[in-house]
């Protein structure tokens, strides 16, 4: 009987035990598809590619900061290679399907056509970026978009030029402003786009003309950048010089007391008001033919064109917002509203081979 009831006991024992291992199994297979779940989640919601790979030949550390801001927001990291505009045109071009580079960053219109001529980047159709920036700023196939806008005005002496005399871009091949004009090269894309759009706006012969007569008025043989053109007409080398906005205000702010003390000494005049509007050009942005990441790619575009973005470049910058619903910074104001000229910006860079051309041909050095 003892041996009986042992036996019962026992078997009890057994029991218990599988019905409490059966239990903790039931239980550990419930949680493991809500685990699963989570997991599952949690990698749903971080992005694919946690990088994108730029080539820029911009330089400032406003364009830094936006990165880093970019990065915070998306957890997407910015890997920046910098170089001249370009070198790193060239550089994809060679590098074709193996590129890493996802986007271009580059000045001026010219250029950015230029690298699209060379099948190097591919259209974007984006709701986004086609809010945020105005039809005549980018490409007419979307390959391209401007970030920031330069006006190329007329700078002058405050000593030496009342403003009350001057007016438009043709005005400068008159005969009283002989041996007072400073200028780049012809060799510079910026003045290669000037020149671009005189033959978009006027035709051939009469950007021709122009070309002719600013060669007849220059001070010196062109020298320097648009810095150096400011500096000259302090030192008394000119009157008058042709430059981008953008750099007046780099100078006025500087940490160089004497580059601050230049900027002072001349005043910006937009030119063509009353006719076909002064000269603007951009930088601008380009996805990639052969992105890895073009996802991350379109991201950081849309970012770089919104509000947040945009007041960036104009505040720390001294550029001109494409966006428009950002204001243009206090400095940028100070100068006065003025009127662009009425072109899209891709006649930049349609034009830029005769532009070449024509200051061959009149010896425009």
């Amino acid at each position: 009987m003892k041996n009986k009831l042992m036996k019962i006991s026992l078997s009890l024992m057994l029991v218990l035990a599988l019905v409490a291992l059966a239990g903790c199994q039931t239980s550990q297979e419930t949680q493991a598809p809500q685990e699963k779940t989570e997991e599952a989640t949690e990698n749903q919601e971080k992005p694919k590619n946690q990088v994108v790979n730029l080539y820029t030949d911009r330089h400032y550390e406003t364009d830094e900061e936006l990165y880093k801001m970019f990065t915070e927001e998306t957890g997407i990291k910015v890997n920046v290679v910098k170089g001249k505009s370009d070198e790193l045109i060239e550089r994809l071009a060679r590098e074709g399907a193996d590129t890493q580079a996802d986007l271009l960053i580059t000045a001026d219109a010219g250029r950015l056509f230029r690298a699209k001529e060379k099948e190097l980047l591919q259209s974007v159709d984006n709701e986004t970026l086609f809010d945020n920036i105005p039809e005549n700023l980018r490409d007419e196939d979307n390959q391209w978009f401007g970030l920031t806008v330069r006006g190329r005005v007329i700078v002058y002496s405050k000593d030496r030029v009342n403003p009350s005399e001057l007016s438009t871009y043709e005005d400068l091949t008159s005969d009283k402003w002989e041996k007072k004009i400073l200028v780049r090269s012809s060799s510079n894309i910026y003045n290669q786009s000037l020149l671009a759009s005189f033959i978009a706006i006027n035709g051939e012969e009469k950007a021709k003309e122009w070309a002719k007569g600013i060669v007849k008025n220059m001070a010196r043989d062109p020298e320097g950048n648009d810095r150096a053109q400011a500096k000259a007409i302090v030192a008394g080398e000119g009157d008058l010089a042709i430059m981008n906005t953008y750099y007046i205000g780099k100078m006025l702010n500087s940490s160089d007391p004497e580059e601050v003390k230049v900027a002072k000494s001349v005043g910006v005049f937009f030119p063509n008001q009353d006719t076909t509007g002064t000269h603007i050009n951009v930088s601008g942005i380009g996805l990639a033919r052969h992105a890895k990441n073009s996802e991350n790619a379109i991201k950081l575009m849309e970012f770089l064109s919104s509000e947040k973005a945009q007041k960036q470049f104009a505040e720390a910058n001294y550029e001109y917002p494409v966006n428009p619903d950002v204001e243009p910074s206090e400095l940028l104001k100070s100068w006065g509203e003025f009127k662009t000229q009425d072109i899209n910006l891709s006649k930049l860079g349609e034009f830029n081979k005769r532009a070449v051309e024509i200051f061959n041909e009149i010896g425009w050095k």
